[in-house]
C-alpha cells in the first residue's frame, strides 16, 4: 500500500517505519529541512530503541523515504497519515493550528480519492474539522478516520507491532475496511481491531491516558497520606495491586507524570469536557494533584536539607520523563532541578540519554555527568 505520513516527529517517525517494515511503500515528510536530512541519512532524530534499525533496513530497501513536501507523501498515495502537534494552549486546549495548515496543504496536493487518518491526539471533534477543510480545498473524494495511538516512549516499536489493540473510528465502512487490512499484519496475536466511530475512537485516546493519569494522581496522594503516618506506601500499594479489580499497573508513586502525552491531554479533556457543559471535577484534580508532586519533592529537600541551599552539592539521577527516552517535555526532574538552582544548590545530573536535551534548558547552569557515581 502506498502511505504518507506528515509529520516526522515521534508517532510520525514510528508509524512510518513500522509501516514500511511491514513491506508498504511510505514517505514521511517533515517541515524542518535539517531533520529531513537527517532522517534522509539514516541517522534517528529522537531516541526510541531499535528504530533507527529499523529505518535503516526499510530506507536500504527502499520502502521508506523523507521528503519535506506534502505533495510527495500525498500524490498517489492510498492512505496519510496527520501525526503533527497539538500542544496545549494557555487555557489547557488543544492547539490544532498545524492539524488545520496540513489539511488545507493535503486537500491541495490530492490527485485522486484518499483516505486521510488523524494519527494525532485531537480533542472530539477534530476528525469532521478536518473533513471541511478538506472539502474546501480539494473536489476529489475523501474518507476521514481516527486511528489514535498508544505508543509508550522506551517501547513504542513493540507497542506498534504488537498492540494491545487497534482502534479505528471511521464513518465509512470501505474506509475502514482499508484501515483493517493495513494492520493485520500487526494483530497475528489475535489483538482485537477495534472499529468504531470517529467521535468514539477521538475520546477513545484522551479516556485512557486521563485514566492512567488519574492512577498516578491517586497513588501519589496515597503516598503523601502514607508518608505523614509513618507508613511504607509500598506495602499498601502491594496490598492494593493483589486485588484483581485493581491490579499493578500505573500504582508507582513518584515525581508524578510528565511526557508529551499525559499532561497535555488530561488538560485537553478536562477542557472539551467543559466547553460541552459537562463538570470535570475529577480531571482538573488529576493535574492538580501532578503539579503538587512536583513541588511536594521540592518541600521535602528543603525540609531536609533547609531552605537556602547555598553550599549544597546536589546529584540528580534521571532527567527525561521516563526511562529509554530523551524526551524531557513536562518532565517533573525539569522543575525540581530548577528549584533547587534558584535556592542556590550546584546540581550534578547523569541521564543516559537525555543531557544533550536538558542542556538546552540549563546550559551551564548545572553540571552533565556521563556516568551516574560520577555526579
Amino acid at each position: 500500500m502506498r502511505i504518507g505520513v506528515i509529520g516526522s516527529g515521534y508517532v510520525g517517525l514510528v508509524t512510518a517505519a513500522c509501516f514500511a517494515d511491514s513491506g508498504n511503500d511510505v514517505t514521511a515528510v517533515d517541515k524542518d529541512a535539517a531533520k529531513v536530512v537527517e532522517l534522509s541519512s539514516g541517522r534517528c532524530t529522537i531516541y526510541e530503541p531499535g528504530l533507527e534499525e529499523l529505518m535503516r533496513m526499510s530506507m536500504a530497501a527502499e520502502r521508506l523515504r523523507f521528503s519535506t513536501r506534502i505533495a510527495d507523501a500525498v500524490a498517489d498515495a492510498e492512505v496519510v497519515f496527520l501525526a503533527v502537534g497539538t500542544p496545549p494552549r494557555a487555557d489547557g486546549s488543544a492547539d490544532l493550528s498545524a492539524v488545520e495548515a496540513v489539511a488545507e496543504a493535503v486537500g491541495k496536493a490530492m490527485t485522486g480519492p484518499l483516505v486521510v487518518v488523524n494519527k494525532s491526539t485531537v480533542p472530539v471533534g477534530t476528525g469532521a474539522r478536518v473533513a471541511e477543510i478538506l472539502r474546501a480545498n480539494t473536489n476529489h473524494p475523501f474518507q476521514v478516520v481516527s486511528n489514535p495511538e498508544f505508543l509508550k516512549e522506551g517501547s513504542a516499536l513493540d507497542d506498534f507491532l504488537r498492540p494491545d489493540r487497534v482502534v479505528i473510528g471511521a464513518d465509512d465502512a470501505d474506509a475502514a475496511d482499508l484501515l483493517v487490512e493495513l494492520y493485520k499484519p500487526f494483530v497475528r496475536n489475535n489483538r482485537p481491531i477495534l472499529v468504531m466511530s470517529r467521535i468514539a475512537a477521538e475520546m477513545s485516546k484522551y479516556a485512557s491516558n486521563a485514566y492512567l493519569s488519574t492512577r498516578i494522581s491517586f497513588i501519589n496522594e496515597i503516598a503523601e497520606i502514607c508518608e505523614r503516618l509513618g507508613i511504607d506506601v509500598n506495602e499498601v500499594r502491594r496490598g492494593m495491586g493483589a486485588d484483581a479489580r485493581i491490579g499493578h499497573h500505573f500504582l508507582y508513586p513518584g515525581v508524578g507524570y510528565g511526557g508529551s502525552c499525559f499532561p497535555k491531554d488530561v488538560q485537553a479533556l478536562a477542557s472539551t469536557g467543559r466547553s460541552a457543559g459537562a463538570s470535570c471535577e475529577l480531571l482538573e484534580s488529576v493535574h492538580n494533584r501532578n503539579e503538587r508532586q512536583r513541588t511536594r519533592m521540592i518541600e521535602r529537600i528543603r525540609e531536609r536539607l533547609g531552605a537556602d541551599l547555598s553550599g549544597k552539592h546536589i546529584a540528580v539521577w534521571g532527567i527525561a520523563f521516563k526511562p529509554k527516552t530523551d524526551d524531557v517535555r513536562e518532565a517533573p526532574a525539569i522543575n525540581v532541578i530548577g528549584a533547587m538552582i534558584e535556592s542556590g544548590a550546584a546540581v550534578s545530573t547523569y541521564d543516559p540519554e537525555a543531557l544533550e536535551n536538558a542542556r538546552q534548558i540549563f546550559g551551564e547552569r548545572v553540571t552533565y555527568c556521563q556516568r551516574a557515581y560520577e555526579a
